[in-house]
């Protein structure tokens, strides 16, 4: 390493055109880019300048090494000033992974990173669990609880859950009254992997609890795949993404049960390595937060259980 800055010492020598020029640019005294010189030229056993009191001129040797230390330093300048654009304007490709639900809202989210020209974005849409180092992933969004990893965690938010269904469904088969009313309708769940069952939840207005084991007519993995069956009637499902509340808004769904509730379900930004991050994973942090904090859509615990 010393001789890399040794290197680097003569060629801005070269550059400035005195050891006193030299000395100022790089914070040195005249005495200690001297011993530099010196201490590479006895390294390399060639004399690469001839000095004199008025002016420095290059040996043969001194040209021909000068072109190599100039290329160095040009390299490392480089690769700094490509460093300071990663670290203080998003720049290069953001790789970013979330269940497939979540596309709209990143969308949404993340629109302000269109005004910087330098930053691609690849969204890796998937409800399974995604290798953050091995797919070389950024940030991920991940709903639930999260178990203790090496991976590092930053809660967004909490999204509030709302049983739902289509009006032709209800006016079939009769609207739910209250939590166990639901045993008697089609249900559409999501339960884990190897699971005979799944499980609901509901506190009521007085902070009554009920559970409800049960199996579900229809199971789907894809939250695209639950919007669908639910508003084509296939039963009684759980608003999962923006065309969940768009549908609710425009009267294709309505809402099951509206005094009782789901316990809320928290998101989180999740990365690989702490410690400083870059320029384009801090402004999408930022931006996610502040999206989060205004506008929460709801979401399934269930749909994104191994997310």
């Amino acid at each position: 390493m010393d001789q890399l800055r040794r290197m680097a010492v003569f060629a801005e020598v070269v550059t400035a055109g005195s050891l006193t020029a030299a000395g100022r640019q790089l914070g040195m005294t005249p005495s200690a880019v001297s011993q530099h010189l010196r201490q590479l030229e006895q390294s390399l056993g060639l004399a690469l300048l001839h000095r004199s009191t008025r002016r420095l001129t290059l040996t043969e040797a001194g040209e021909r090494y000068h072109a190599g230390c100039a290329a160095m330093v040009a390299a490392a300048r480089s690769a700094d000033q490509a460093l300071s654009r990663l670290r203080d304007e998003p720049d290069g490709e953001l790789r970013l992974a979330a269940p497939i639900g979540f596309g709209s809202l990143l969308a949404s989210a993340l629109a302000p990173l269109r005004s910087h020209p330098k930053l691609t974005l690849n969204l890796l849409l998937d409800d399974t669990v995604i290798d953050l180092i091995e797919e070389r992933v950024d940030l991920a969004l991940r709903v639930g609880a999260q178990p203790d990893s090496t991976l590092v965690a930053r809660k967004l938010g909490s999204m509030k859950r709302q049983l739902c269904a289509a009006p032709a469904y209800l006016a079939e088969r009769g609207w739910p009254a209250e939590p166990k009313d639901l045993l008697n309708h089609d249900l559409l769940g999501s339960r884990p992997r190897n699971a005979s069952f799944d499980f609901l939840v509901l506190t009521g207005p007085g902070g009554e609890q009920q559970q409800l084991r049960f199996e579900a007519r229809v199971h789907a993995s894809q939250v695209t795949a639950m919007h669908a069956l639910c508003v084509a009637g296939w039963g009684i499902g759980m608003a999962v993404s923006q065309e969940d509340q768009q549908a609710l808004a425009d009267g294709r769904l309505v809402p099951v049960l509206p005094g009782w509730h789901m316990t809320d379900v928290p998101v989180y930004a999740v990365t690989a390595r702490r410690g400083e991050q870059p320029a384009k994973v801090r402004h999408a942090l930022d931006l996610l937060a502040a999206y989060f904090e205004e506008a929460l859509p709801p979401a399934v615990e269930t749909v994104f259980r191994a997310v």
